[in-house]
């Protein structure tokens, strides 16, 4: 009988994520069945019953793909991305909270100690007249309790470990993650550091008709039910498809709902906030600085329209150079020394 081929090791995590990405695994339907036949799951947390432990009795190197999803908020999972990243030969960023920091990044507008006191002290339902705040450690007589310290700032992986492969979304489609399981079990990956979805900007792939019209103002999605054939940009919609990757297929916009940028920038948008501000700036009608920035002044939060994903990835780098891994870094440089 011929010998029966070796079956893959899988792990699975999730970091500061909302858990969508987890169940993107299983929008695979029946295809799950062929995971678990080709594919030993090492590690899943939010499937499966495994500990820490588990993984640490690991040999290095022996988990052939870990997919992990999620930003790095705190020092458990930056220790679990680096223990992932010693066990494992591939390392893919899955979703967009891995490659560019998602939605939890948009906290990086504010330091650690102003969330703090938003949660802990000044919402409407908080009684905390003692401001109390975590502790990484408490001693009780049953012995030491700890909790992972919270940094001030949100981080993609690849500040923390280095990445091999990049799959993007919120979360990612089905037929990505499929197609992804598929180069992966046949050994046809593309070279290291690629983003498995396509290279050309959505709006190649939008079916919606352009007619070069200009705006005179931008609307949120609730004030009116756009047109279901006409660019959603046209009709003063803020729409990220100009400068976000394909791959997506269409979901959103199929739904009379813009992109949002889920699928990170084109490699020419090197800046993706940036370049969507100057594509919208773009179809503004009028020359005159003033009539420009009129108009621009009606989008209501643009860091978070134009940033919505893409926040720990961009050159604003906001709050990733005050406290967190580097503050970490260099205590371990200083102990080292």
């Amino acid at each position: 009988m011929p010998e029966a081929k070796k079956k893959l090791k899988l792990a699975l995590y999730w970091a500061a994520s909302c858990g969508g990405c987890d169940i993107a695994v299983l929008d695979i339907d029946e295809k799950i069945l062929t995971v678990a036949e080709l594919a030993d799951i090492v590690l899943w947390p939010v499937a499966l019953d495994f500990k820490y432990k588990d993984v640490e009795a690991l040999a290095d190197q022996s988990v052939d793909v870990c997919l992990f999803n999620g930003a790095v908020r705190n020092s458990e999972q930056r220790e679990l991305a680096e223990l992932l990243r010693q066990k494992s030969k591939v390392m893919v960023a899955f979703g967009a909270c891995a490659c560019f920091g998602g939605i939890p990044a948009l906290a990086n507008q504010f330091d650690r100690e102003s969330i703090f006191r938003r949660v802990y002290d000044t919402t409407p339902s908080t009684d905390n007249p003692g401001r109390v705040r975590p502790q990484t450690k408490l001693s009780v007589p049953q012995g030491d309790l700890h909790l992972p310290e919270f940094y001030n700032a949100v981080y993609k992986l690849d500040d923390v470990v280095e990445v091999d492969y990049y799959i993007p979304g919120c979360p990612p489609p089905p037929e990505l993650v499929w197609e992804a399981i598929t180069a992966i079990v046949e050994g046809k990956l593309p070279p290291k550091g690629s983003t498995l979805a396509g290279e050309r900007s959505l709006c190649h792939t939008c079916k919606r008709k352009k007619e070069d019209k200009k705006v005179t103002a931008f609307h949120r999605v609730h004030e009116f039910v756009p047109d279901p054939e006409k660019c959603l940009l046209e009709q003063g919609i803020i729409c990220s498809g100009p400068v976000t990757r394909e791959g997506c297929g269409e979901r959103c916009l199929n739904a009379n709902m813009p992109c949002r940028g889920c699928f990170g920038p084109t490699p020419e948008a090197l800046e993706h906030g940036a370049s969507m501000l100057s594509a919208a700036a773009t179809l503004v009608e009028g020359k005159e600085e003033a009539e420009l920035a009129e108009v621009l002044d009606g989008i209501v939060d643009p860091l978070g329209t134009f940033y919505r994903f893409t926040l720990a990835d961009s050159l604003l780098r906001i709050r990733n150079k005050s406290l967190g891994l580097e503050e970490k870094a260099e205590e371990g440089e200083e102990a080292a020394s």
